[in-house]
């Protein structure tokens, strides 16, 4: 994702452990989980690219507060499970960055503790707050987001928005591009997650959310909803219109667009190198509604957690709610490692690019990815249904088998 000139934080200098190096805290002065600032340590695991952004919240907190804080350099991939192994035995950190879909496995090891993020939950994106909410409790303090959403070739289209997946198709044909529409189905693998805004504007979720916005385990795409969309998907796919196929892969998605051939994709920031690599001029904008609802994609959310065995977890908690939850902070994160801001007053500030902008107001109608650890037992069955579908299976039948089978494999 191309970044705005907004200034970098000054970078203090502080030392970064290297990954392998951990430890818990030592108490503060208080001697107890419940002492508040003034002494005591911090340990802090984080990755490469995030470590400097971090050292400079961590070096105010020093200065201000007495508390030391040693940052620890680990590889993202290591963190879930090290995290799950270490904390028990009290070589954890007592924060930790990590993706919200950690979450289910991190209460169900009994590692992670509860935040209260006060009235700074205000500046904080709605969805990104719920993806670290479990059962109704938040478990972490969420700073950035990542989604998919619309691409438009602006040369063949234009830059407006589709009013739907039908609209979408029509102004591809009257512009004469060869394709209309090109996505990602990961070949015979099948992709439903970058499908999942076609599905929800069906009214078909996953694992339906409850009024905080928690997710249960009651599977949301059956009935009449996920019949819908299915019709739908096998009316697109190879024996029908054949927008939808499985032929079409991550690579191939990318050079179709990148070659003008097709109009429209869906895709992430992460692939808009690829797809302008040509010189195509895109605009990005939320997913078309295929099913007469809001088109939701997947959402998912970095932030930062703090262990359940942490010897100072209020001194935790203020090193991330009063020094971390500021608009300096934030947007020397967002410089180091440019991922959407979940803080929005800096999120209105990078709007200004137009790419950003457009897949914040994806991520806006957006849903967090379930991190309830029911989620593994969906994918493979899913994905697996989506393909048969796409290749000319019944549609119905399809899709209702692959819902009752998710059913019992979550019990």
């Amino acid at each position: 994702m191309r970044k705005i000139g907004t200034g970098i934080v000054a970078i203090a200098a502080t030392t970064v452990l290297l990954a392998g190096c951990s430890g818990g805290s030592t108490p503060s002065d208080s001697g107890n989980a419940e002492g508040g600032s003034g002494g005591g340590s911090l340990v802090v695991w984080t990755d490469a690219n995030r470590a400097p952004a971090i050292e400079a919240a961590a070096k105010a907190f020093e200065d201000e507060t007495g508390t030391k804080i040693e940052l620890v350099q680990k590889n993202f991939e290591d963190i879930r499970n090290d995290f799950i192994n270490q904390v028990p035995t009290g070589e954890g950190p007592d924060i930790t960055v990590g993706a919200h879909d950690f979450l289910g496995s991190f209460v169900s090891a009994g590692v992670v503790d509860t935040i209260d993020l006060g009235d700074k939950a205000d500046q904080i994106e709605k969805v990104a707050v719920d993806a670290f909410t479990y059962d109704g409790q938040l478990y972490g303090f969420p700073y950035a987001l990542e989604t998919i959403a619309l691409v438009q070739n602006t040369d063949l289209v234009g830059e407006e928005a589709p009013s739907s997946f039908d609209d979408m198709i029509a102004r591809a044909q009257t512009a004469g591009a060869e394709r209309p529409f090109v996505i990602n189905t990961a070949g015979q693998k099948g992709d439903a997650y970058t499908m999942y805004g076609f599905q929800t504007s069906f009214g078909a979720p996953v694992f339906v959310q409850d009024a905080t916005g928690s997710y249960t385990t009651e599977v949301g795409m059956g009935g009449a909803g996920g019949e819908a969309f299915a019709t739908w998907l096998g009316a697109h796919g190879e024996a029908g219109s054949g927008e939808i196929s499985t032929t079409i892969d991550y690579d191939t998605n990318n050079e179709l667009f990148a070659a003008g051939t097709a109009a429209y994709t869906v895709q992430g920031p992460w692939a808009i190198e690829a797809l302008t690599a040509n010189g195509v001029n895109v605009k990005v904008n939320p997913i078309p509604s295929a099913g007469g609802e809001t088109a939701a994609p997947f959402v998912g959310v970095q932030g930062f957690y703090i262990s359940s065995e942490s010897a100072n977890k209020l001194l935790a908690q203020e090193f991330l709610t009063t020094y971390l939850a500021t608009d300096d902070a934030q947007r020397a994160l967002y410089e180091a490692d440019p991922r959407l801001p979940a803080w929005k007053t800096l999120a209105a500030e990078v709007s200004s690019d137009p790419v950003v902008a457009g897949f914040l107001a994806s991520a806006a109608n957006g849903v967090p990815q379930p991190s309830i650890p029911e989620m593994g037992s969906v994918w493979d069955l899913w994905n697996a249904a989506q393909v048969q579908i796409i290749k000319g299976g019944d549609p119905v039948s399809t899709w209702n088998t692959m819902v009752t089978d998710v059913q019992a494999a979550i019990g």
